[in-house]
């Protein structure tokens, strides 16, 4: 099989201030804090990866707190929702749920499915859809949600640009994907049959302004690959292409290469492994600051520059 991405890995965005990041992804949207690292091009940032029991790739939202950044302004280049699936039935408990927390929420039909859209604290578009579709998942016993209604792992994300068509050949003939439809100025994409965590949707307006990072905005959307094999042939196609991706870096929970698409958004290829019980017990992940071995000597350091957070488990 030729090789190609297999759909969505990661995504990270930027928050505000880092301890009602956590409070509200792990209390209210009922994720598990994974692991509780910092950023390893920004140190002094904590990286919190949010995701499902076992940190499956899909089912990870991470975020860098900078609460002193400035809100982000939607636009061209920048990534504007992630949309997680729920199973099927849970929309109404999802709906009071959030409603019991003060966070308003609006019922759109996007392609044939009834969305839950609303904003996260900081200002991060969110959504929820019911799907069913098998997929890498396992719940968490500890969850603020009971299992039978967790989320399933992101489901789907939505970008934009000022012009379709190199974006449309990257994702096609480079990452594999196919064009499955059109719904309100939105196309959408699927790889490996388009199920819940292969799909992507792109809105193209000549007429955008340009985006630009900042709180509640999205940093960049991550994409799966097997392993560093496959990793460095998806990006020699890119190379091939004509866009400039990083060497491959060494995150130590996984592999990655970044580079921008042609309409500006920042993309990465990050691979399945090692994962996060590579240094930590499954049992006690996100529990305690995990540092890339070549950060530990500087540990005191670090810990001294970071706030301290408050972590309640159910």
């Amino acid at each position: 099989m030729k090789a190609q991405v297999h759909g969505l890995h990661h995504i990270t965005a930027i928050a505000g201030d880092p301890q009602e990041n956590l409070d509200f992804y792990t209390k209210v949207m009922g994720l598990r804090l994974v692991k509780k690292s910092i950023n390893q091009d920004a140190p002094d940032t904590y990286h919190l990866f949010f995701a499902d029991k076992d940190g499956n790739p899909g089912t990870d939202l991470t975020f860098f707190p900078w609460p002193d950044m400035g809100p982000a302004k939607t636009g061209a280049g920048m990534a504007v929702e992630v949309i997680f699936a729920i199973p099927q039935g849970t929309m109404a408990y999802w709906k009071e749920r959030l409603d019991a927390h003060n966070i308003t929420t609006l019922e759109e039909i996007r392609f044939s499915e009834k969305h839950l859209t609303f904003i996260d604290p900081h200002g991060l578009g969110l959504a929820l859809t019911e799907n069913d579709d098998e997929r890498d998942f396992a719940a968490w016993e500890k969850s603020s949600v009971p299992a039978d209604k967790q989320l399933r792992g992101m489901h789907n994300v939505r970008f934009q640009v000022r012009e379709l068509k190199n974006t449309e050949v990257l994702l096609t003939d480079v990452f594999g994907y196919e064009r499955m439809a059109e719904d309100n100025g939105w196309v959408r994409y699927g790889v490996e049959g388009g199920t819940s965590g292969k799909l992507v949707e792109v809105h193209a307006d000549s007429k955008l302004g340009l985006g630009r990072w900042g709180t509640g905005g999205i940093h960049h959307l991550a994409w799966r690959v097997k392993d560093t094999e496959e990793e460095m042939t998806v990006r020699n196609k890119v190379m091939q292409f004509g866009l400039s991706p990083s060497p491959q870096i060494d995150r130590f929970w996984f592999k990655s290469v970044y580079f921008k698409e042609p309409g500006g958004v920042l993309f990465e290829l990050a691979t399945d492994g090692p994962g996060f019980d590579r240094d930590e017990d499954p049992e006690k992940l996100g529990e305690t600051l995990i540092l890339p071995p070549w950060y530990e000597p500087k540990r005191a350091e670090i810990e001294a520059g970071l706030k301290p957070l408050k972590y309640e488990l159910s």
